[in-house]
């Protein structure tokens, strides 16, 4: 078959592979009707590179129709069609019982000492083929896979695999009070959905930070307060302005390691990378260091007592953070991969609705071939051509 492959950095290409098939019981194959690039994949682009092997296959926003199934899979059947959640979860085990599905104990890569196995994200996570190929396999599918209704647009339930729940998880753990206001740092696609879920979860004001046109005019077409960075300062006293000097009651963190206005973290990144994988690993896993400049505004700008949601991805060990600042504002932090199928039960109705009201079916700006996808990720990484989202189609 043929799937986007890791080759290096900002080096991706299309190729044949063998085919996945059966391999445990609770095994499914899917044939992959559409697959997304998320804002998680630009960091194996470039950051996590060295956990990386030539040849791996990205990719962990999936959707498709199932194939095959395992004899312990009973759930699922040939011809039914599915959206499989970026992390691999058995459904039993002592923390899924809990609903803490990212900690599945069945998949946890112990080795690395991290949580649930994920698709297409590195060895650090089980070093699992992704689903930007044709097919593929689905371990755990007794219990991971959602299953969608035919006729509904694969773009309205395909985010169903992450973003969606990430989004809706960001919001929830802010735990922003009726009537209250929420700050979105990030106008990437889930800081869009979050934006749109906030006032589904109580939230009065949304306000929404970034820096790029496309992104600032999609947000504040859905009624949202944009602050655009080019045109202030200082972000944090902007924000506290905005809310009459007392700041947001939660602040969203949707950016993660890569943020802009964090030259020094940049170039400490970028050396490491340059770096052979048997140097850069042990750095990265006992010394790396993350570019906090959105973290920092969300912990400053966030009222006293108020929470700090954070839902971008972070990979660094020995960070700088302002605990002074953090535990002098009474500050709450909620963080961490996404439970996916803990939100399904509450999100599904939302997709479900005709009237499209969190407005899935337009996020994509860019529906592509899954030939195309080298583009996809040049494109996406330099938000060009406004670019927010981009979909590919084997």
């Amino acid at each position: 078959m043929k799937a986007l492959t890791w080759q290096g950095k900002r080096d991706v290409r299309v190729e044949e592979v063998p085919d996945p098939r059966i391999v445990d019981p609770t095994d499914a194959v899917i044939k992959v009707t559409s697959t997304a690039i998320c804002g998680s994949d630009l960091h194996l682009y470039e950051v996590l590179g060295p956990y990386l092997t030539p040849g791996d296959v990205l990719g962990h926003e999936t959707m498709g129709v199932v194939e095959e199934v395992g004899p312990e899979v009973t759930n699922l059947a040939p011809g039914d069609r599915v959206v499989v959640p970026f992390n691999i979860s058995c459904g039993s085990c002592w923390m899924c019982s809990r609903g803490l599905f990212a900690q599945c104990e069945t998949t946890q890569v112990r080795d690395q000492g991290k949580g649930a196995a994920l698709f297409g994200y590195t060895s650090l996570y089980g070093a699992v083929p992704g689903g930007q190929a044709e097919y593929l396999r689905v371990p755990q599918a007794h219990f991971g896979p959602i299953k969608v209704p035919d006729g509904l647009p694969d773009q309205r339930v395909l985010y169903l695999s992450d973003i969606l729940p990430t989004a809706w998880q960001g919001v929830a753990y802010a735990d922003v009070p009726k009537g209250g206001t929420l700050a979105v740092l990030g106008l990437g696609p889930v800081g869009q959905l979050a934006t749109r879920i906030a006032p589904l979860l109580g939230a009065e004001r949304v306000i929404g930070v970034d820096l790029v046109p496309e992104r600032l005019a999609l947000a504040a077409s859905y009624g949202v307060e944009t602050l655009d960075l080019r045109t202030v300062d200082d972000v944090t006293e902007a924000l506290l302005e905005m809310t009459g000097g007392r700041g947001p009651d939660g602040v969203l963190e949707a950016v993660g390691m890569e943020a802009h206005g964090s030259g020094l973290a940049k170039t400490a990144q970028t050396a490491v990378g340059l770096l052979p994988d048997a140097l850069a690993q042990p750095l990265i896993d006992k010394m790396a260091i993350d570019r906090l400049a959105a973290l920092d505004v969300a912990f400053k700008a966030c009222r006293r007592g108020g929470t700090v949601s954070i839902s971008g991805v972070y990979g660094g060990e020995v960070d700088p953070m302002p605990l002074m600042e953090m535990f002098d504002r009474g500050l709450q932090v909620r963080m961490g991969q996404c439970h996916v199928r803990r939100w399904t039960d509450e999100i599904m109705p939302h997709v479900l609705d005709d009237a499209d009201p969190l407005g899935l079916e337009s996020l994509a700006t860019h529906v592509l071939p899954l030939a195309e996808a080298a583009h996809g990720y040049e494109m996406f990484q330099a938000k060009s051509d406004g670019c927010v989202k981009v979909v590919l189609q084997p």
